[in-house]
């Protein structure tokens, strides 16, 4: 039986990781350097639990007036897909079964995934947004290995988020960390990889 490989978006998958400040406040401080980088983060949050429509996190950021073209032009600038993930993928879904885990907005997700058709690529998403759980909750990791139906033992999760691998680690699950720098940190991940050609090597090797 092939195991799965959860992968991470933000960080992961999508070359920048820390989406909120790195992506959305440096993009709304261009438009509107008034608008307090405290409003985007409650805003963002409530938007990537499902709490409120991204067309509602506009409006509360007073930018409701630009919707949906500064939606698409937050996605289509800010965002890159990690080119060498487009080129492994369909050796990876050879040996594994592929699942998406990911913090974000229900909207951006769906348009992002249409966008590169990621949907193609991922058996099974779970998106934050949608299920209203964010990680590092251990509730999600609980719904993922429900809507899996599987246990930890067959899962290998990748993110870049020290915190949301720990909580996947405490359940069970192989972590790998995913991180382009080369800072290494103390931690509990089994291993770290900076590209997906090394983690096709460290899953080769290792788990197969």
């Amino acid at each position: 039986m092939k195991k799965w490989l959860i992968l991470d978006a933000m960080g992961v998958i999508f070359t920048v990781g820390r989406d909120l400040y790195e992506l959305l406040i440096p993009f709304v401080w261009r438009i509107d350097p008034k608008i307090p980088d405290t409003l985007m983060l409650e805003t963002y949050l409530e938007a990537s639990k499902g709490s409120i429509t991204s067309e509602e996190l506009w409006n509360r950021l007073g930018l409701g007036n630009k919707y949906p073209e500064i939606e698409k032009q937050y996605l289509d600038q800010q965002l890159t897909i990690d080119s060498e993930f487009l080129a492994l993928s369909s050796k990876f879904k050879k040996r594994y079964r592929m699942a998406l885990l990911s913090n974000d907005v229900k909207e951006w997700s769906q348009y992002l995934r249409d966008k590169f058709k990621l949907n193609k690529i991922f058996d099974e998403v779970i998106i934050s947004g949608e299920v209203g759980l964010r990680k590092p909750d251990k509730q999600i990791f609980t719904l993922l290995l429900e809507q899996l139906g599987t246990g930890p033992e067959n899962c290998i999760f990748v993110d870049d988020n020290l915190t949301n691998l720990q909580a996947a680690a405490e359940l069970g699950i192989t972590t790998i960390r995913f991180l382009r720098t080369a800072k290494k940190v103390p931690f509990c991940s089994e291993f770290e990889v900076g590209s997906f050609k090394e983690l096709q090597k460290v899953l080769a090797h290792f788990y197969e």
